[in-house]
């Protein structure tokens, strides 16, 4: 599906595979002297066909094009390797460059996984079931690393590189000030929420993420770009509803954790998901891998709002709702 949204700025829909999501959106911005591609799909044959046809139906020469990257996720990054020449310029961010740089595979997010209760058995099944793991490229392009305000003029659009982080630690949007058009990557979806997930002590990616929320919160937009389903434009509206989502997730964590203390494999088996499953055991482990990194986030957040505690022992790591005193 190509649809023209403004004046030489289109959206392609392009298939994911064995992904909920479906689908995601590559938008296409067409000019005399270069075009710019943001976001591509998976590395997986059937996005690379679609993403073939539409640059034939929109007479566009990959050599006259450069690309923009909203963050490391296979589904935005997978297909980009294979589309760049030698002429492109792929622009990216450094949190995010840095992690696939520093890359050594999952064991150590394994371990962590393990930590907080997942299954052993079930780890290896998540991990060949991922899609991102399918769907990797097989190398990383030279990327020209992009910071919050630098700017890609291309044809009458001046997009401004806005750093959101929280669904990744480097995802960036695009804002173009004049049209009045953002182009949110995972960071603001219409219909479905942007999955925050924790792997790490160190970082507490929610707090990352409702802090972006409210960093473009005022920004002035009629018409919301998304990664993911259909634009829409009721933008501050939708950013309110997405911070009550977490909020609303974070007084569910508190009520799990008052019954007893909990790993977070436990806590996410009683959290609330819109999957089409009724018991935690019936959820294809993919998306029981989702949702205990996003219930570590909360946990994380939680704790750091000093709200529960987190015992940590060779083994596993217990959180306790924190008595008050």
């Amino acid at each position: 599906m190509i649809e023209e949204i403004l004046p030489s700025l289109f959206r392609v829909e392009i298939p994911l595979p064995d992904s909920p999501l479906k689908s995601i959106n590559s938008y296409f911005f067409k000019s005399k002297n270069r075009n710019l591609i943001v976001d591509t799909g998976f590395n997986r044959a059937v996005c690379r066909k679609a993403m073939n046809s539409a640059l034939n139906k929109l007479e566009i020469d990959l050599n006259e094009t450069d690309f923009f990257i909203t963050h490391l996720h296979a589904d935005h990054f997978g297909l980009v390797g294979l589309l760049k020449t030698e002429t492109s310029t792929v622009y990216f961010n450094r949190p995010d460059s840095e992690i696939l740089d520093g890359w050594q595979g999952f064991d150590q997010m394994f371990g962590y996984a393990k930590q907080n209760g997942f299954p052993i058995d079930e780890l290896k099944t998540a991990f060949n079931a991922h899609p991102g793991h399918k769907s990797t490229p097989h190398w990383k392009p030279d990327l020209k690393l992009l910071k919050d305000g630098d700017k890609i003029q291309i044809g009458n659009y001046n997009l401004i590189c806005v750093e959101t982080p929280g669904h990744t630690m480097g995802h960036t949007c695009l804002y173009e000030s004049n049209a009045k058009f953002f182009l949110t990557g995972d960071h603001v979806l219409g219909d479905i929420t942007p999955n925050i997930q924790g792997w790490s002590d160190d970082q507490n990616m929610l707090q990352y993420y409702l802090d972006s929320l409210s960093k473009v919160y005022n920004f002035d937009v009629n018409l919301v770009l998304p990664g993911h389903r259909s634009l829409f434009s009721n933008y501050k509206e939708r950013i309110d509803q997405l911070k009550k989502h977490h909020v609303d997730r974070l007084d569910e964590v508190l009520s799990i954790l008052a019954k007893t203390s909990k790993q977070a494999f436990q806590v996410a088996s009683e959290m609330t998901w819109d999957i089409k499953c009724e018991t935690w055991t019936q959820f294809p482990t993919p998306q029981k891998w989702f949702a205990t990194g996003e219930a570590i986030a909360h946990l994380r957040y939680l704790e750091d709002k000093n709200l529960v505690y987190r015992e940590t022992t060779k083994t596993k790591t217990i959180y306790s709702l924190k008595k008050s005193v």
